[in-house]
């Protein structure tokens, strides 16, 4: 059984357009039963994924954008034996398609339609952020993420991204985010891993590669070698965040003096002045936070 969970929202105003193509796919999958399953709000993907595990369901397909495939990795991570039943497929319909990228799922729908139908499998470590509970209080739930996470400057410049700049003009909304958040004051956030405790304006946790599109913000990263990938810049002026565009553009971000990269399978982030964090491109809570993973642990349907 295939159940794809289906985000209205996705590409905008055309959601019937692609609501309508995904019915025409379902009906070409030589008699393996398929549902579609649209969100209502945000969090919706989680329940219906938790409910697609306990049916029995073998595929379960995020189709949207990052955001609708981190919904549905959590409910697959907290129904009852859903990382060890659930395949986790991708029909990548969001603006910047990070995770589908990393795992070289095509961008046209019908391409990526058909990768469902293959054999090919990943098993992949699935990281989390574990919010840090006050005294007195019930530790908050796991939040778990695919491909990145973090906390700093970009996470205030998500807190400021426009969504009708974002429809209009794609990943240039962020872009234009990020701008906006250097005029404010700098986040200090508090890193501390295994062997090294620093201060840094921005701190990026990745699984994969990529980070915000095609950049290679984590170098050195791969989705299955049971480590985080850590990326630290130095300092946020305009002028380093050029220098870091550059690096970025030439794959040589591990060399230059701006950024520091580094791995490790654990790690706290803090800051005093209640800095949020985000997961995939969602600004969350604020800090502090620890974060893990869990070893080659989502099971991933890939070309």
């Amino acid at each position: 059984m295939i159940r794809v969970v289906f985000n209205p929202t996705a590409r905008g105003d055309k959601a019937r357009q692609v609501r309508e193509l995904l019915s025409q796919l379902a009906s070409t999958t030589g008699g393996t039963p398929v549902a579609l399953h649209p969100t209502t709000g945000p969090g919706t993907a989680t329940d219906i994924a938790r409910e697609a595990v306990d049916a029995g369901c073998s595929i379960l397909v995020a189709a949207g954008g990052d955001g609708t495939v981190n919904e549905v990795v959590n409910g697959l991570a907290t129904a009852r034996d859903g990382l060890a039943s659930t395949a986790l497929g991708i029909l990548p319909l969001g603006t910047v398609n990070v995770f589908a990228k990393e795992l070289g799922i095509p961008a046209e729908l019908r391409a990526a339609w058909n990768v469902l139908s293959g054999s090919g499998r990943r098993t992949l470590d699935l990281p989390f952020v574990q919010p840090r509970n006050r005294p007195g209080e019930e530790a908050p739930p796991r939040r778990y993420f695919a491909q990145m996470a973090g906390a700093g400057l970009d996470s205030l410049a998500l807190k400021k991204v426009r969504w009708e700049l974002k429809k209009k003009t794609g990943q240039f909304a962020y872009l234009w985010a990020c701008v906006e958040a250097l005029w404010a004051p700098r986040p200090q956030i508090h890193l501390k891993t295994a062997g090294l405790s620093l201060v840094a304006p921005l701190v990026a946790v990745g699984n994969g590669r990529f980070y915000g599109g095609r950049f290679p913000v984590f170098p050195k990263a791969q989705l299955d070698d049971g480590q985080l990938d850590v990326t630290v810049l130095r300092r946020a002026t305009l002028f380093s965040l050029s220098r870091v565009f550059i690096a970025l553009q030439r794959d040589r971000l591990i060399t230059g003096a701006d950024a520091l990269c580094l791995q490790t399978d654990a790690l706290t982030l803090d800051a005093s002045d209640g800095t949020p964090w985000h997961v995939e491109g969602d600004p969350m809570g604020p800090l502090p936070i620890s974060i893990g993973l869990l070893p080659k642990a989502l099971k991933v349907v890939v070309p």
